[in-house]
């Protein structure tokens, strides 16, 4: 059953309970608005009385006489301004006081929404749409709390009916059965009104969701779209989806356009009442032409308070509609508690004057037994096993749908294992704590995420510690630092919505700066490196082997990377051979353990797997050698210009051969697809 049907059947009542939720969250702020409201009802009733008395006892008799006695007449008129002035105050306190409980209560619960995501499983987050989870912080949100606005002033008109129900049985019974009959005829149109309007609210929230949706999948998928043909075929999912939204907005205001006009003519169809009876009872001298006009007053303005009831009842729904989808977010299940534990990161033997001694070491890893099933489906993972000595690296190989990544994320505990453990220096991850788990394992994916921000703002992330000395260290162990330098403002520079501005190397080099800049004990990269150069590749990871130690033995303390064990999810051979051990899996299971050199010698399907491998690594020199000879005069021009302004030390010339990789790498990933593909071809002819 869905959201919008379940909604109208107890939307009223459900609607009540939001709004006392609200009530209690805001107590004071709403008290305030409550107090401005009510005082304005009271004035307004007030109003009507010397209004009725202005008349009655200044207007008809200069009438009748035909003169203005004008001591009377200013007293009126100072009465009826300075009731004016105190409405104004009331309103200004009522305004301000809900629309700051409003406002209060959206900032809470969109702050309330983003924690709940951020405290959910990966898994959730894969099995709900990301325009539905911006549409939950955003539009629900405000759709939950959209009747505050109107509540504060709904409550003083309750108390201003109040108060002109008692002052019309005052005046006369006649005039109060007229009030009785016309303001519960308001209140049942209400009600009828927000029954109706439930269901239509609900598919309209839910549509906005689904829209959202399909626009965020197709922004962000531009690329695809852009390069398949696909924009008529996007562009006609979206259409649909709109005009069901259209749709629905369409309904949802026809219904609203016809019982407005019902809720503006039922008082003035009280005002017509009062008029007819009180020319009746005025005849029978048992009521004033004083009286007759504070009542047509009253019933007059009254129309427009009473429309505030309206209003509260009629976003009920859509309010009802936001806060169920709201807590879905709310009351989602699938928490990961963390535990109290804390690792000892340091340990003795540091050189005299780095931290008294202490520096710190690397993590050890052991996975024991591991298993793991998405919600219940068949297992991913069997009986997974291995360990990952502190400060050495061990390589996960494996075909596609292996299992690699998601023994990352184990490892990471972006998800828990179904039964085994996972433990770092002895201690399963479960048991330590959120900060001692981030600080300890870095955790560089497939996809590199680069934010709309400066370069020295995606690597240093606002962490302590974290300066341009450490960002610029990071950056060179990723070999990040070259192109870096070159950009106009260096680690000023802005790299646009997701680094559109850079390269996919240069975003993967970034993100690896970025997770070392942390200094992990433990270092993870899924396939971190791919759009890499494979040369640049394999002396990243022999930087990421040997730089632990050399900034062990110079600089100050907390400056830059520490040494870190390392788990990589590798393709290329060069990189494979680099580790000191190979894990190589199949099907969820771990198929053999060794060096490279036994696996290649011993396990069949490992050997053709590398060997796969290598070819496309090969299929890949052949067209950098083809760049070589269709670039050649403009690679040997600009050759010639570094050597003229070529670096005068050793360390310089190790800086400008990285600057030369990268821009050889760079100039890979930005050659188009067509040109590559013919490339290719030419070396498979030759």
């Amino acid at each position: 059953m869905t959201l919008h049907e379940r909604v109208p059947a107890g939307v009223l009542a459900e609607g009540l309970r939001v709004l006392g939720h609200a009530i209690r969250t805001e107590p004071r702020v709403f008290a305030v608005s409550v107090i401005g409201s009510s005082f304005f009802g009271l004035l307004t009733v007030a109003t009507a009385y010397v209004i009725g008395f202005v008349v009655g006892r200044v207007v008809v008799p200069a009438l009748d006489t035909g003169r203005v006695v004008p001591g009377a007449l200013a007293l009126g008129a100072a009465a009826i301004l300075g009731l004016s002035a105190l409405k104004v105050a009331a309103i200004f306190g009522r305004r301000l006081a809900a629309g700051s409980m409003q406002f209060r209560l959206q900032a809470t619960y969109r702050r309330r929404v983003t924690r709940r995501y951020l405290a959910l499983p990966l898994s959730w987050h894969r099995r709900n749409a990301t325009g539905t989870l911006l549409s939950n912080a955003n539009s629900d949100v405000e759709a939950l709390w959209f009747p505050i606005a109107p509540l504060p002033f709904a409550v003083g008109t309750l108390v201003m009916l109040v108060a002109a129900i008692g002052s019309l049985f005052f005046i006369d019974w006649s005039f109060a059965l007229v009030g009785i009959a016309i303001f519960p005829a308001l209140f049942g149109v209400n009600v009828v009104y927000s029954r109706l309007m439930a269901p239509r609210i609900a598919r309209a929230q839910a549509l906005r969701g689904e829209t959202s949706a399909i626009a965020h999948e197709s922004f962000d998928g531009a690329l695809v779209v852009k390069t398949m043909g696909r924009e008529l075929e996007e562009t006609d999912r979206f259409g649909r989806r709109a005009r069901e939204l259209r749709d629905a907005m369409i309904s949802v205001g026809r219904l609203r356009g016809l019982f407005d006009p019902l809720l503006e003519i039922l008082p003035s169809l009280g005002t017509l009442a009062v008029l007819i009876v009180g020319v009746v009872r005025l005849r029978q001298g048992a009521v004033s032409v004083s009286e007759i006009v504070s009542v047509a007053f009253l019933f007059t303005v009254l129309a427009f308070p009473v429309r505030a009831i309206g209003w509260v009842l009629t976003e009920l729904p859509r309010s009802v509609v936001g806060w169920e989808r709201v807590q879905q977010v709310l009351t989602a299940t699938g928490d990961m508690r963390y535990g109290s534990s804390t690792l000892d990161s340091t340990k003795g033997g540091g050189p005299e004057g780095l931290g008294g001694g202490e520096i710190q070491r690397p993590a050890t890893l052991a996975v024991r037994s591991v298993d793991f099933a998405h919600d219940g489906g068949d297992p991913v993972l069997r009986g997974i096993s291995f360990d990952v000595p502190a400060g050495r690296t061990v390589a996960l190989v494996g075909p596609t749908g292996s299992g690699k990544s998601t023994i990352t994320a184990l490892i990471a505990r972006l998800l828990d294992p179904t039964a085994g453990t996972v433990r770092l220096d002895g201690v399963d991850v479960r048991d330590l704590t959120a900060n001692g788990l981030a600080g300890a394992v870095a955790l560089v994916g497939q996809v590199p995420f680069v934010f709309d921000d400066t370069i020295r703002d995606n690597v240093a992330l606002g962490r302590d510690g974290v300066d341009d000395g450490t960002v610029w260290e990071a950056l060179r162990v990723a070999h990040a630092d070259g192109f870096v330098a070159r950009l106009p403002e260096g680690l000023d520079t802005t790299v646009g919505e997701r680094g559109t501005s850079l390269s996919g190397g240069q975003r993967q080099r970034l993100t690896l700066a970025r997770a070392l800049a942390g200094r992990p004990r433990l270092l993870v990269l899924d396939d971190a490196t791919s759009a890499v150069d494979p040369r640049v590749e394999a002396t990243i990871l022999r930087g990421l082997r040997g730089h632990g130690s050399r900034a062990g033995q110079a600089g100050a303390p907390g400056r830059g990377p520490a040494r870190a064990s390392i788990l990589v999810v590798a393709y290329r051979r060069a990189t494979i051979a680099l580790a000191d051990e190979v894990v190589y899996l199949e099907h969820g299971r771990v198929l053999a353990r060794g060096t490279h050199a036994e696996l290649l010698a011993t396990v069949s399907g490992y050997a053709d797997l590398v060997t796969a491998y290598e070819r496309a690594d090969a299929e890949r020199e052949r067209e950098h050698a083809y760049d070589e000879v269709a670039l050649g005069p403009a690679r040997a021009e600009r050759a010639q210009r570094g050597k003229v302004s070529g670096p005068a030390s050793s360390g310089l010339r190790s800086v400008g051969s990285e600057a030369t990789g990268a821009t050889r790498e760079d100039d890979a990933e930005r050659a188009p697809g067509p040109a590559r593909a013919e490339r290719a071809q030419r070396g498979k002819v030759s």
